[in-house]
């Protein structure tokens, strides 16, 4: 059995990797053996990328990105889904279609430099209202230029709607969860009933 994959995306500020963690115990105790992923990877090059999107712009940083999803998809993901692992990924390429985008490069140029890249079997993206992904990045803190102000936080929420048609074109399987009154493990419940009928028991085992 190849595993599923599950990519998790939305606005800086809403728990995208608290949610990964939920999902992926929550899909344990289905008797799922599950893999956790992070977009940037955790490579040497994965960190590199990270920690140079502070001062890299435009096509330059979107070829960085995509290289390194590229490569991870060789080195990480696709062994694992290969072993009937199912990998649940912290951002992925709807994010490359908001963020990159906000940086100033075309829809088509990101789309030809992750050419390849695969569709996942469920793709989610996580929203909320604009006041509450400002107080959670507030309680959080900034950490990267892409967070520092409202009106960075409404042009990632409008982007984020803009791609969906594109990524439906390219097969994807949405599904949008608005966090805005969801605890982390109700996200978790909302992102195990879409996903794809047949592929997971969504129950869980009496006595867990």
């Amino acid at each position: 059995m190849t595993g599923l994959l599950i990519t998790i995306d939305g606005p800086s500020g809403l728990g995208k990797s608290t949610t990964v963690t939920t999902t992926a115990h929550a899909l344990q105790a289905t008797g799922q053996t599950v893999h956790t992923a992070t977009g940037p990877s955790t490579t040497p090059f994965g960190a590199a990328v990270r920690q140079a999107a502070a001062t890299m712009r435009g096509r330059a940083l979107a070829l960085a990105v995509a290289a390194d999803r590229l490569h991870q998809l060789d080195t990480e993901i696709r062994p694992r889904r290969a072993a009937g692992t199912t990998v649940l990924c912290d951002r992925y390429l709807p994010s490359t279609l908001v963020l990159q985008r906000a940086d100033g490069v075309d829809t088509d140029f990101l789309l030809a430099i992750n050419e390849g890249a695969d569709v996942p079997d469920l793709s989610v993206i996580l929203t909320a209202d604009p006041d509450t992904v400002q107080r959670r990045l507030a309680a959080r803190g900034t950490r990267h230029r892409f967070e520092r102000d409202a009106a960075a936080t409404a042009r990632e929420l409008h982007l984020y709607q803009e791609a969906v048609p594109v990524l439906e074109r390219l097969g994807y399987r949405l599904h949008t969860v608005d966090t805005t009154h969801l605890t982390p493990e109700q996200t978790a419940q909302a992102i195990l009933e879409a996903v794809p009928s047949g592929t997971i028991n969504t129950k869980t085992p009496q006595g867990s």
